[in-house]
């Protein structure tokens, strides 16, 4: 059966960057920002977003091109006689379940929120009774899973369709979507009275906030944010390397997703600290400033029943094509390992997942008082795809595409390079071999320390 392939090189582009662009990197990247010394954070996130974002993810994208599989069977077709890769692809499934067993319940909270601001639920709230619409939903068993449950229902909906008629034309859609969205939101916050001095402090390299911030602990948060922010390390970007076109080289496609994210996460600051600053209110971390910060901000605005609508629509279509492209990757490997049919793997995988992200939304309400190894469920599951399965991964892939015991850096070196644009210079190999597991293993460890 010939591979599926993406329709348009956009297509492809705009599916890997959705990928990419999740709710992690647009809210906690401006607060670690903020609190990293705005500017000079900015200048080594971007720096080590080209020295280890950009080359595992071609990486990623090569074994997925090369091999027009997903993880499993990618590593079956490209590695030695013999040799055992193949089990991370195992891993990469696993954590592609663990990431949506959690992330389905954060994609429902910004629906649910969305549908709020729209209805009016917040027009006549102001101070504590703002905060109590976040946990009266967090509360409520029934409500936390019937937004769950329309997020799976949703992109399992997307993924059962084709890959062009299903995926690529509904992620088309959303991210221009999104750009939109969120080009209009941040014209609006810098037009606010006092909005300036929000970006002053964002963006403005200030170097005697990072030395209180402490330039180590900025130089580790940059790294980091730079890794984490491709969600690479669980074949999410693999799959789609795997239907694409030949025409261009990996470093010109990893380039522009990495631009196309980091635009996201950069125009995210400019909404959140002008308006923050405006209203005298301190850009504060996580949840809490989506939930009760942040509205408590538009309700404050003129038309702040529209402007709340739109940002939480915005949150919605950067949660949600992060769901339907991972939902994807559990599609592809379904189909490739199993020799299920497209409708019969998303059926499958859709009652899986509706199942196992059953804890992750009781962790919130009946079962708060669960506690692994110190954390809840949500945080617990977080912490395993965040701080060991995404490093770990990583490392996997790079020591893959380098080593001679792997695929090899000859044969990845020809696999990236195919096509016109950018080539990945053959004398970074030291730096590959070397370095970058370096930084890789200083990442994994650092999250694994209390």
């Amino acid at each position: 059966m010939d591979r599926e392939h993406f329709q348009s090189r956009l297509g492809f582009l705009l599916v890997s960057a959705g990928c990419a662009v999740g709710i992690g990197n647009v809210w906690k990247f401006p607060y670690v920002t903020g609190q990293n010394g705005g500017g000079v954070f900015v200048l080594f996130y971007l720096l080590f977003l080209v020295l280890m974002g950009v080359p595992v993810l071609t990486m990623e994208l090569a074994v997925g091109r090369a091999s027009r599989k997903s993880a499993v069977a990618g590593y079956r077709a490209l590695e030695p006689a013999g040799s055992r890769w193949h089990l991370h692809g195992w891993f990469c499934v696993a954590g592609c379940c663990l990431l949506m067993m959690y992330y389905t319940t954060v994609s429902g909270w910004m629906l649910g929120y969305f549908f709020k601001f729209a209805g009016g639920v917040f027009d006549t709230l102001e101070g504590a009774a703002v905060n109590g619409v976040f946990d009266a939903m967090r509360a409520s068993p029934g409500e936390m899973t019937a937004w769950m449950a329309i997020t799976v229902l949703a992109g399992f909906l997307v993924c059962s369709f084709k890959l062009q008629s299903g995926l690529e034309r509904i992620t088309k859609w959303m991210m221009l979507g999104l750009l939109a969205l969120i080009a209009v939101l941040a014209v609006h916050s810098l037009t606010l009275p006092g909005g300036l001095e929000g970006v002053k402090f964002y963006l403005l390299p200030d170097l005697g906030r990072s030395m209180d911030a402490g330039i180590g602990n900025v130089i580790t948060a940059a790294m980091n944010q730079a890794f984490f922010t491709l969600s690479l390390g669980i074949a999410a970007m693999e799959v789609f390397g795997s239907y694409m076109k030949r025409d261009h080289t990996l470093t010109s496609e990893a380039v522009r997703i990495c631009s196309l994210d980091t635009f996201v996460a950069l125009t995210a600051g400019l909404i959140i600290f002008p308006a923050c600053f405006s209203f005298g209110v301190e850009p504060d971390a996580g949840p809490s400033l989506i939930f009760y910060t942040l509205p408590k901000v538009f309700l404050g605005m003129a038309g702040g029943r529209l402007w709340g609508a739109l940002f939480f629509l915005f949150m919605s279509f950067a949660s949600f094509s992060t769901v339907i492209a991972v939902f994807e990757n559990l599609q592809a490997n379904a189909i490739d390992n199993f020799g299920w049919s497209r409708k019969k793997a998303a059926v499958i995988n859709c009652v899986f997942i509706l199942l196992a992200s059953m804890p992750c939304v009781l962790g919130n309400n009946l079962w708060s008082g669960v506690r692994i190894l110190g954390r809840d469920v949500l945080d617990f599951e977080d912490f395993l795809v965040s701080n060991l399965l995404l490093p770990l991964g990583s490392l996997v892939y790079l020591l893959f595409c380098v080593t001679k015991w792997g695929w090899g850096w000859d044969k990845y070196l020809a696999e990236a390079n195919a096509g016109k644009g950018i080539k990945m210079p053959r004398g970074l190999k030291p730096v590959f071999q070397f370095v970058l597991p370096v930084l890789v293993l200083v990442i994994l460890i650092q999250g694994l320390l209390p």
